[in-house]
C-alpha cells in the first residue's frame, strides 16, 4: 500500500509503517525544527522525506486581526502556499491509495489533496484540539488569557466539527477521541489505533537505578508539562523532601525554561535535554507525569512502562492509556496521593517491583509499534 504521511511537524523519533510504501512531508516549524540531514539514513530512504519551513509562531498583529474574521488563527498558522505547491508537485508525480493527515493541524489541505488525488484522507487523529484549549482556558489565572483561550477553543471547535464530513475515516489514538467523533456526526470508519513504540529498541541494558530519586522528562516548552511541574514543586515537593531529605528530583527535556534552570531548591536537579533517554529513565527511580491539562496519550507514559518504571500520574496524564490504578501505574490527582504515592514506592520495594514489572509487560502487550502498524494498514484497507 502506498501512504503519503502529512504531517504538522517533523516525525520524531521516526517511525514507519513496514511493508508498506511511506513517504513523508512535514511542516518544519520553529518550535520543532529538526534538520532532514539528521535523521537516520535508514528512515529518509525508506520515506523519502520532505519538510517546508512554516513560520507558526504567534505573531500579536495577526492573532488580532484574527479576532474580526471568522477563522481559526491555530490553524492559520500552518497554512503556507509553498507547502501547498509541494503537495500538489507530490500527488502528480506519484500515486498514493492513502493520504494520512498526521492531526487537525494540515486539515486545510484537504481541498487540494482532493483536487489532484484520488488517494482515502484519513486523519490520524492525536487529540481533540479544542478541548486542550479548553482546559488552558480553566488553567488560566490571568483573566485576559482565560478569556482568550476561550476564544481559541470555541474558533477550533467549530473548526474541528467542520471538518467531519471531509475525512474517509479517522484513526484516532484513544477511546475518548473516537467516542467524541462518533457523538459529533461521524458514524462510520472510525477505529481506535494508539501510538506504539519500537519494543525491539528497547534492549536490556545493566543500569543501576538512583533508588532515592525522582525524575520528569519531557518537552519543558510544552505548556501543560511547565504547568504540571510548578505544580508538583509547589504542593509535593517541599513535603516529601521534608520527610525523604536524601531524595532528589532530576528534571530532563528539550527547551527547558529558564524558570526551572534558575530556581533554587535543594536536591532538584535541572538537566536540560539528555543524550539518551532510555538510559537517563534507567538511570533513575521513580517517574513522575503531574499533569493538570493537555490531552490525548503520552508517549513517554508508555516509554517509561516499557523500561519498567513506576510511573505516578494523574488521570489526565493517564487518559489514552488502558492501564489500572495500583497494577501497572500509579494514579494520584490531589498533592495528599501524590506524596503518599512517592512515600509508597520509597518504602515498598517489592509492591512497586511488580508495579514495574507489570507495566512492562502492559506495554509490550499493547503498544508494540509492529503491531499497532499492522492494525493500521489493516483497517486502511477496510476504508
Amino acid at each position: 500500500m502506498q501512504i503519503l504521511q502529512i504531517c504538522n511537524k517533523v516525525p520524531f523519533p521516526p517511525k514507519v509503517n513496514e511493508g508498506h510504501q511511506v513517504k513523508v512531508l512535514a511542516i518544519n516549524t520553529p518550535k520543532h525544527f529538526t534538520k532532514i540531514e539528521d535523521l537516520p539514513q535508514s528512515y529518509c530512504t525508506k520515506t523519502n522525506i520532505e519538510a517546508v519551513f512554516i513560520d507558526t509562531s504567534v505573531k500579536p498583529i495577526p492573532a488580532l486581526l484574527n479576532l474580526f474574521s471568522n477563522g481559526s488563527y491555530n490553524i492559520s498558522r500552518f497554512y503556507s502556499e509553498d507547502f501547498e505547491k509541494k503537495i500538489i508537485q507530490i500527488l502528480t508525480t506519484e500515486t498514493f491509495a492513502v493520504v494520512q493527515l498526521e492531526s487537525l493541524f494540515v486539515s486545510m489541505y484537504i481541498g487540494v489533496i482532493r483536487k489532484y488525488s484520488n488517494a482515502k484522507i484519513v486523519l490520524r487523529s492525536h487529540n481533540i484540539e479544542y478541548k486542550l484549549w479548553e482546559r488552558n482556558a480553566a488553567a488560566a489565572k490571568n483573566i485576559l488569557k482565560k478569556l482568550y483561550f476561550k476564544f481559541l477553543a470555541k474558533r477550533l471547535k467549530a473548526y474541528e466539527k467542520s471538518c467531519l464530513t471531509s475525512y474517509d475515516a479517522v484513526a484516532a489514538i484513544t477511546k475518548e477521541d473516537a467516542e467524541w467523533f462518533s457523538e459529533n456526526g461521524l458514524k462510520k470508519n472510525i477505529s481506535v489505533i494508539p501510538f506504539g513504540i519500537d519494543i525491539n529498541s528497547i534492549e536490556e541494558k545493566n543500569i543501576q537505578s538512583e533508588k532515592d530519586s525522582l525524575f520528569h522528562i519531557g518537552a519543558m516548552d510544552w505548556q501543560p508539562n511547565i504547568e504540571g511541574i510548578n505544580w508538583f514543586i509547589e504542593n509535593v515537593w517541599e513535603k516529601i523532601h521534608q520527610e525523604f531529605p536524601s531524595l532528589k528530583l532530576y528534571l530532563a527535556g528539550r527547551n527547558m525554561s529558564p524558570h526551572f534552570k534558575n530556581m533554587k531548591h535543594d536536591n532538584i536537579v535541572v538537566l536540560g535535554e539528555v543524550e539518551n533517554a532510555h538510559d537517563f529513565i534507567r538511570s533513575k527511580g521513580l517517574m513522575i507525569v503531574p499533569l493538570l491539562s493537555g490531552g490525548g496519550m503520552r508517549i513517554k507514559i508508555i516509554e517509561g512502562m516499557a523500561l519498567g518504571k513506576v510511573i505516578v500520574t494523574t488521570s489526565i496524564g493517564a487518559e489514552g492509556v488502558d492501564c489500572e490504578n495500583g497494577k501497572n501505574i500509579m494514579i494520584a490527582d490531589d498533592p495528599e496521593t501524590f506524596s503518599a504515592s512517592v512515600s509508597k514506592y520509597i518504602s515498598d520495594n517489592n509492591y512497586l517491583e511488580q508495579i514495574g514489572k507489570n507495566a512492562r509487560e502492559f506495554a509490550v502487550q499493547h503498544y508494540n509499534n509492529a503491531d499497532i502498524s499492522k492494525r493500521l494498514t489493516a483497517f486502511y484497507s477496510t476504508i
